[in-house]
């Protein structure tokens, strides 16, 4: 048996915040765009949730309905840097460690702990350890599966532990809210709700035929989570397959002239990135969303890797051409390096 413990930070941008600045502990912060600029809510402090406020929500409405909390511009090299501090104490338990943000991340302990209780010890510990050293807590919990280690995180906030044995598993399940489970997103939940379905139990009792009538290939997902299935390992870090920066416009922009010059001020921003990283990218792409929210993409292949912000910035302009900006209101715009070079590439030169 597995002994998975996933880790989620709480109100990861925000702590940060309200670590560093003490006058603003115990208050509502919200870490996100300005309103002006369209932004929205990157996280927010446990103060300004009792409010209504929420990730991914417009900064406008989170400011409407906690007009008292102190709004921060997302400061994300301070909080790459801390994430890199708990991801070392990660490291000195196991080397299975699988980040899936820059505030959480899954670790297989099985080769370190004989059982559940001594993962769940180890949990406690990381804790600890994470606390002393960065003065911000976390989550976490523990079971035999990536599924439920997640779903167990998420009981328990802030700074909780949840361990869900074998044992215990259906019975949590069970009383769970089908909105609540993990991979079970808001459009399907409504689904589920349609037809009555609203906690573990109800969507137990669905056929497998059924489930995938309604959801397709995700029905067999779910046909094997609300079992306490789930037989998918921790997978170490991949290296980034592109390396891009995008920006929501104040307004919507239709002058071209405005759109260079922000694209080649991103293809340099996303250059350093990638030199920063050690990335090397044979292909520029942008990315624009019109104002109607459709969104298309334009790339080119090199014969070698990209050398410069300013060769990104021409090939990013050289892009525009081929998409209808000028013509239809852009509100969002972006740069990408991608097609990491080999390294058999990056050897070649030396060895020919």
């Amino acid at each position: 048996m597995r002994k998975i413990i996933h880790v989620d930070m709480d109100a990861f941008f925000a702590s940060v915040e309200q670590r560093d600045r003490p006058e603003l502990r115990g208050k509502p912060v919200i870490v996100g765009g300005a309103p002006q600029r369209r932004g929205v809510v990157s996280t927010c402090s446990y103060e300004a949730r009792r409010y209504g406020v929420h990730s991914a929500m417009p900064t406008r409405t989170a400011l409407r309905l906690c007009p008292q909390a102190e709004l921060i511009e997302p400061d994300f090299r301070r909080y790459s840097a801390v994430s890199l501090q708990i991801r070392e104490e990660f490291l000195k338990l196991t080397p299975l460690v699988e980040p899936m943000s820059i505030d959480e991340a899954y670790l297989d302990v099985t080769a370190v702990c004989p059982t559940l209780a001594d993962a769940g010890i180890m949990a406690e510990t990381l804790q600890k350890r994470i606390f002393d050293r960065c003065a911000l807590t976390a989550s976490a919990g523990v079971s035999y599966n990536k599924f439920l280690a997640k779903c167990a995180s998420d009981f328990q906030k802030p700074a909780g532990l949840t361990l869900i044995t074998p044992e215990s598993a259906q019975a949590f399940l069970d009383e769970l809210p089908v909105e609540k489970f993990h991979g079970i997103g808001k459009v399907s939940a409504q689904k589920l709700r349609s037809i009555n379905i609203r906690t573990g139990r109800d969507l137990r009792q669905l056929p497998l035929e059924n489930l995938k009538s309604v959801f397709g290939k995700a029905g067999i997902f779910y046909y094997g989570i609300v079992r306490g299935v789930d037989e998918r390992p921790v997978e170490l870090e991949s290296d980034p397959k592109s390396i891009s920066r995008e920006v929501t416009l104040y307004e919507d922009c239709s002058d071209l002239r405005k759109l260079r010059i922000l694209l080649r001020t991103l293809a340099r921003r996303v250059t350093r990135r990638a030199v920063a990283a050690g990335f090397e990218g044979k292909s520029v792409f942008i990315k624009l969303k019109y104002d109607d929210f459709q969104t298309v993409t334009r790339s080119m292949l090199l014969d070698s890797a990209v050398s410069s912000g300013a060769v990104a910035g021409d090939i990013a302009v050289e892009l525009l051409r081929k998409t209808d900006a000028g013509r239809r209101p852009v509100r969002l715009i972006g740069v990408g390096i991608g097609h990491p070079v080999s390294p058999y590439e990056l050897i070649q030169p030396q060895l020919f």
